[in-house]
């Protein structure tokens, strides 16, 4: 497996590959976005404006589907922008990937920081092999998503927002929600809040680091020769295709989880 780029920066583990990917997903979103409102027209309406509204049809559709319109239509444009941004996260991995080598400690670094993650590893590859040189490649491209601390962070973001809008706009149905139907539900029904992040992150993180993972290994087989090669291509071509489909639903089932979550607190009625 490749390594990841870290450098440690008050105390913490920064992983560059993910921020600079994160970077890179937010920046196609906003062209999308931008690109997509520049010149509207209700006479005339472009390619980029057509998807928008299909878009926004979805979304609603989506919203209609867990909670009553009035409540659902101010989550539009978080639902429109989570969709958009883990479908970008879940694409970036799967057109190619920038892995370079490192062979001397001394020169693992980046803007003046050493790459700890790398370090690490290569002195302890001198200890097993002291007379080998070590080399150890770094990934520098891959799907945001493809990491368990950003598919949980999008996770907790959406506990954090849902829990807090029942809470504070819903007080009374979100807090009896916890002894429904009987007050000794209480500790299910809190094993079932807490756990609903883990399952909402863990399963966005696992499908998409499974298929980073398996084109690495497809990419491995053209080391067996000619007919390697071949199965490498049409393999990578087949599942790049499957993975663009993994992708998609992934981005819905996150986005349909987020919606369903908020109106689990915030629409919530009292006699749920």
């Amino acid at each position: 497996m490749h390594e990841a780029p870290i450098i440690k920066l008050g105390g913490l583990n920064i992983d560059l590959s993910i921020v600079f990917m994160l970077i890179v997903s937010c920046v196609i979103v906003f062209i999308i976005a931008r690109l997509a409102t520049r010149n509207l027209s209700v006479e005339n309406p472009g390619k980029m404006q057509n998807f928008l509204e299909w878009l926004v049809e979805f979304v609603r559709g989506l919203s209609n589907s867990t909670m009553d319109w009035k409540k659902g239509k101010p989550f539009i444009s978080l639902a429109m922008t989570l969709i958009m941004f883990i479908f970008v996260s879940n694409m970036l991995g799967l057109p190619f990937g920038v892995v370079t080598d490192v062979h001397d400690a001394e020169k693992a670094q980046i803007f003046g920081q050493p790459l700890v993650s790398v370090t690490e590893k290569m002195e302890a590859i001198h200890k097993q092999h002291p007379n080998e040189e070590p080399e150890v490649e770094v990934a520098w491209w891959k799907s945001p998503t493809a990491d368990a601390s950003a598919s949980m962070a999008l996770a907790i973001m959406v506990f954090l927002l849902s829990h807090g809008l029942g809470m504070f706009k819903n007080t009374r149905a979100y807090f009896k929600h916890y002894v429904h139907p009987y007050p000794y539900f209480l500790p299910i029904n809190l094993i079932e809040t807490f756990s609903k992040p883990l399952t909402h992150g863990m399963r966005l993180f696992g499908n998409i680091f499974a298929g980073e993972v398996l084109i690495t290994v497809i990419l491995r087989l053209t080391s067996l020769g000619p007919v390697g090669g071949v199965f490498s291509v049409i393999g990578l071509i087949v599942w790049q295709a499957f993975s663009i489909f993994i992708g998609t639903i992934q981005a819905f089932v996150f986005t349909m989880l987020t919606l369903l979550y908020i109106s689990q607190t915030y629409a919530a009625e009292d006699d749920h």
